[in-house]
């Protein structure tokens, strides 16, 4: 099942349901006072079919304006978890490239923050490309939610926006590449009761147009990630607390030809058919 966010029609925020794909059932008549809430009830498919039995109101979601699935979580990043990842910031690189290939095989994978939930857009939203950046790029991304505990309680779809020479310059600043304006996107649905298994088996996809033309498209599959999702999520939880649970971004394993940049007025959609499309237009921050 999937659930999301969305603005009221007195401007409070709502949880809704997935209802056949072109509607959303209000959870809040149901008592549904906001997705933490649900996230950390031990069960959160259960706690969702108790609210969804509990309201019969539907509707349409081509007039529902989302919000992102966020309230007080933490987004953090986990980077170089594929091969291409791996390849691509070694060579965007100078005397820091061989961090990256040892970072890859070592035991403690590479985790950074990226973003608080007040400063995350969801889809619909600009996304942003640093003024000061000549070389700026998407990273489409598998997103697990967490709860409080460090379980995987359901994932969505991330895009964490780089500045690759800004990054390749020099390691120490990395947090400027990362994590500024704009720069950290999640889809407005988020999947409950996938395994890991599951999601495994499924693709992300991106499509960036220019103009209204396709620029630039890719794949990878999700199974490429190269660490097991309970892996991760402990790396991050250690000597940490979460009293809201928090969001991670698990690496990209797509990344555009050296020659391209993003450019104001793109468009970037990722994809993962079973949770949706993230889609947002490109301005400069």
């Amino acid at each position: 099942m999937k659930i999301c966010r969305f603005v009221g029609a007195n401007n409070d925020v709502r949880i809704g349901l997935d209802d056949g794909g072109t509607h959303v059932l209000d959870l809040g008549p149901a008592g549904a006072g906001g997705v933490t809430e649900l996230l950390e009830s031990g069960n959160p498919v259960e706690a969702v079919s108790q609210r969804a039995r509990g309201t019969s109101v539907r509707l349409e979601a081509s007039n529902i304006r989302f919000a992102p699935p966020v309230e007080r979580q933490e987004i953090w990043a986990a980077g170089v978890t594929y091969l291409r990842s791996k390849t691509a910031r070694m060579e965007e690189s100078d005397f820091s490239a061989t961090a990256y290939d040892r970072v890859y095989d070592a035991d403690r994978p590479e985790i950074f923050f990226k973003s608080i939930a007040d400063k995350v857009v969801t889809g619909g939203d600009s996304v942003g490309i640093r003024r000061d950046a000549r070389w700026s790029v998407p990273e489409p991304e598998l997103v697990l939610v967490l709860d409080s505990r460090g379980k995987v309680v359901g994932c969505t779809i991330g895009n964490d926006m780089s500045s690759r020479d800004i990054e390749g310059e020099n390691l120490l600043y990395l947090p400027q590449a990362k994590v500024y304006d704009r720069s950290c996107a999640i889809a407005p649905w988020m999947l409950l009761g996938a395994t890991e298994s599951e999601v495994r088996g499924w693709t992300i996809r991106i499509a960036i147009h220019r103009g209204g033309k396709p620029v630039f498209s890719g794949d990878t599959p999700i199974g490429n990630i190269k660490r097991s999702f309970n892996e991760l999520a402990s790396y991050l939880f250690r000597s940490q607390k979460f009293p809201n649970g928090a969001m991670l971004l698990t690496g990209t394993g797509i990344v555009p030809p050296d020659e391209f940049t993003l450019a104001e007025g793109d468009v970037v959609e990722v994809e993962i058919p079973r949770i949706g499309v993230l889609r947002n237009p490109v301005v400069i921050v």
